[in-house]
């Protein structure tokens, strides 16, 4: 759809593939809409780019979404799913929130920090795990709970947890 002008984006990231993609979310929108689809174009981005979203990134697709950049980061700033750094393999979100924390999460979370070995923000040493609190995932029913990539895990356990990670070394 548009030519895109990058200035120190990954040009690889933005190949053939990718661009169909992005045309493809932005057909869904009226003419002249393009912006509508700086959420997906977001997550297929930041797919690509193994987990997280750089400055150039950003720029280039409010290039190609013919936006202003700081429209663009503002949708990356706002929602917790997105990462403005390097992260790990499998990012563990674990909501906080009023009915989490009512129903564990205080416990769930000094588990994760401690068979991880790492706080809010960090990631292992082996560059496995994203340890991210965020403010509510939306799944209050069965709180507490966490998403692990784009997995739900809810009425979590300390237990529940371990055979979670388990499962994933396997």
């Amino acid at each position: 759809m548009n030519e895109l002008q990058l200035t120190g984006a990954k040009t690889e990231l933005f190949n053939a593939d990718l661009r169909q993609q992005l045309d493809d979310w932005i057909a869904k929108y009226p003419s002249g809409q393009s912006q509508s689809a700086v959420i997906p174009g977001l997550h297929l981005l930041q797919d690509e780019n193994g987990g997280w979203l750089s400055k150039d990134i950003m720029d280039a697709l409010a290039v190609y979404l013919s936006m202003p950049a700081i429209s663009v980061y503002e949708v990356a700033t706002f929602y917790s799913m997105y990462d403005l750094k390097p992260v790990g393999r499998h990012k563990i979100n674990v909501c906080t929130n009023i009915s989490c924390m009512l129903n564990g999460s205080e416990e769930i979370v000094q588990h994760l920090k401690k068979r991880l070995g790492v706080g809010f923000g960090e990631t292992t040493e082996d560059g496995q795990y994203t340890l991210k609190e965020v403010e509510c995932l939306g799944a209050c029913c069965g709180a507490p709970m966490l998403q692990l990539d784009r997995d739900y895990h809810e009425h979590l356990t300390t237990d529940k947890i371990d055979k979670i990670l388990d499962g994933i070394k396997s």
